[in-house]
């Protein structure tokens, strides 16, 4: 039987002191590896190593896993010693580990370095924490192997990643395992694939994603229904160019800030230096200040769905999780001080009601808060105010919040919506930042009801966030079976055998008069027909594969008695003809 592991055990410590235990067993079974370095995260543990010619897979986790459990059954100490730091870059030299002498060469000279000894097994260079030892250590299991960049810089050699996991109890590990199976199986870069939503090209270029009619179907009815939610709000569309000038980027910070994430593009005409756009808020600045604004005009709402750019690290990119060409929902209010308070609430209730209808409506918000690093643009009283103001429209507003310093947009504080999906897993979405830096930088003014100029204070609001990105969420948390309103194919007839075509037409007559109105208005129905000479079986299974929600399987007996047969996911009805455009209307 596996141990179980004690509850009043550090599982941040046990889990570091496993990455030891990793370190140790792979040092036993590959005496030339050499050694990176393997902290303790989330969930479990890691290590970068340097095999050299060896190729490390998947499939020798299970042998290395083994050795780790030999190991950990002698339950050796875990001593911590210090050492100089001449005496550290002898014992790094003398075992040949070249990551290790890189980074105690970066210490000081008068550092004190500390080593933990397991057992007179193996010897690490760390700062802890370690269990006492290795009888505290309890379930766990490798999971996977992946490349990481030493230090996280694509220009240094490539490691070996190896991940554990690891947890107080075998139920726990065990229900960790069973939801990563789920994940696998919900993973958006295999249903995308398999329901021919997206794809990529390596002549397009990595991280570029390109649409297929169903996939763009699918990402248009998001788009369209974020923008309905804030058209109703008073909301107004405008559009932006794809590229702009870099001094509009320096004029916002952005420049500054992220200037190694844009793409360049030079003019071959005048010579001039563009961009490919990051990000709208500057443009939607250059709008709001095309000509004067007077307080009776206040709040000034835009918005618009549009494709950015960013120039992503390679090894970064994922599917669509993280893409170089990312579609944002954005918007952006410029009001007064005094509507800040209903403003919030207003794009809150956006929020609310978007992710209740997506099937997410449990939500968390993070207030993310400056941190003392010197990063973050405008005066500190003006931060305490900005942080202070979004902390109330959280209580206001009755959400579920918790704060975090050092998250906050350069320009501004904010609030982000953590949703979480069908199997636990929470994400970052939808945000509300409050910006009073950018109207300064840009000069952004409007007058007064006492005829003066007075600043506008900025709020930045995306429903969906990226759109690429909330796809990546939205397919796995559905799994694919998307709800009826936004399937891309919500209808498919299927045909027993061609006797039925005319009875076919009534019912196509039928679903060509429907109008589905929530939670979009005016969306006429998509369906398709399947009149192929496969067999009835092949029909339904292909339907099933590509989940289309409502499956109308017609033959000779359906027509003779005015009926059509139904299949959803959870059931099957019949339903008369004269009764189809309620039924179908009905389906949520």
């Amino acid at each position: 039987m596996k141990p179980q592991k004690k509850d009043n055990i550090d599982l941040e410590k046990m889990r570091h002191t496993l990455s030891h235990v990793l370190a140790a067993a792979v040092q036993e079974l590959y005496p030339t590896a050499k050694l990176g370095i393997g902290p303790a995260i989330d969930n479990g543990f890691y290590y970068d190593i340097d095999f050299g010619d060896t190729k490390i897979s998947d499939t020798d986790l299970s042998k290395i896993e083994k050795k780790m459990r030999g190991i950990i059954a002698r339950k050796l100490p875990m001593t911590k010693r210090t050492s100089s730091k001449s005496e550290a870059l002898n014992w790094a030299r003398d075992h040949q580990q070249d990551c290790k002498i890189e980074l105690i060469e970066e210490l000081p000279e008068d550092a004190e370095i500390s080593f933990y000894d397991m057992g007179e097994v193996f010897t690490d260079l760390c700062k802890g924490p370690h269990v006492k030892d290795l009888s505290e250590v309890g379930p766990f299991k490798l999971i996977r192997v992946a490349g990481a960049y030493w230090r996280g810089d694509e220009k240094r050699p490539m490691l070996t990643r190896i991940y554990g996991v690891a947890f107080n109890t075998q139920a726990e590990l065990d229900e960790y395992l069973k939801r990563q199976e789920e994940a696998k199986a919900r993973d958006h870069r295999k249903l995308g694939k398999e329901l021919d939503l997206f794809c990529f090209s390596d002549l397009v270029g990595a991280g570029l994603p390109l649409f297929t009619p169903r996939g763009t179907e699918l990402r248009e009815l998001m788009a369209n229904y974020s923008l309905s939610l804030r058209g109703r709000e008073g909301f107004k569309k405008v559009w932006t160019p794809h590229i702009t000038k870099t001094d509009l980027y320096k004029t916002s910070g952005h420049y500054a800030k992220f200037g190694d994430e844009l793409f360049m593009v030079h003019s071959q005409v005048n010579g001039d230096d563009f961009a490919m756009k990051p990000m709208n808020c500057p443009h939607h600045t250059q709008i709001f200040a095309s000509r004067p604004r007077t307080y009776r005009e206040m709040p000034v709402r835009y918005m618009e769905a549009t494709t950015d750019y960013r120039d992503e690290k390679t090894g970064e990119l994922g599917g669509l999780s993280r893409v170089r060409s990312l579609t944002q929902d954005d918007s952006h209010v410029f009001c007064r001080k005094d509507q800040i308070k209903d403003e919030v609430k207003r794009l809150v209730g956006i929020v609310k009601e978007l992710y209740s209808t997506m099937g997410m409506s449990k939500l968390r918000a993070r207030l993310s808060y400056r941190s003392d690093e010197d990063k973050y643009l405008g005066d500190k009283k003006l931060w305490d105010m900005a942080q202070g103001q979004i902390k109330q429209a959280a209580i206001d507003n009755g959400l579920d919040y918790f704060e975090q310093e050092g998250e906050a947009a350069f320009y501004g504080p904010k609030i982000d919506f953590m949703a979480e999906d069908a199997i636990g897993r929470e994400h970052q979405l939808a945000t509300i930042q409050l910006d009073f830096v950018m109207p300064e930088r840009f000069g952004l003014e409007f007058i007064n009801e006492k005829g003066e100029k007075e600043r506008p204070v900025m709020i930045h609001h995306a429903t969906l966030g990226s759109i690429e990105r909330f796809l990546s969420v939205f397919i796995e948390h559905t799994g694919g079976w998307f709800p009826f309103w936004c399937a891309p194919e919500q209808v498919r007839i299927v045909t027993v055998n061609n006797t039925v075509f005319d009875y076919v037409s009534e019912i196509t007559k039928i679903l060509d008069s429907i109008v589905l109105d929530k939670p979009l208005k005016y969306n006429e129905l998509r369906y398709t027909v399947d009149e192929s000479a496969d067999s009835l079986g092949k029909k339904i299974k292909r339907a099933t594969e590509m989940k289309i929600p409502a499956v109308l399987v017609v033959g000779p007996k359906d027509a003779e008695e005015k009926v059509v047969s139904i299949r959803l996911r959870d059931r099957e009805e019949k339903v008369k003809l004269s009764k189809l455009a309620e039924f179908i209307k009905g389906l949520k």
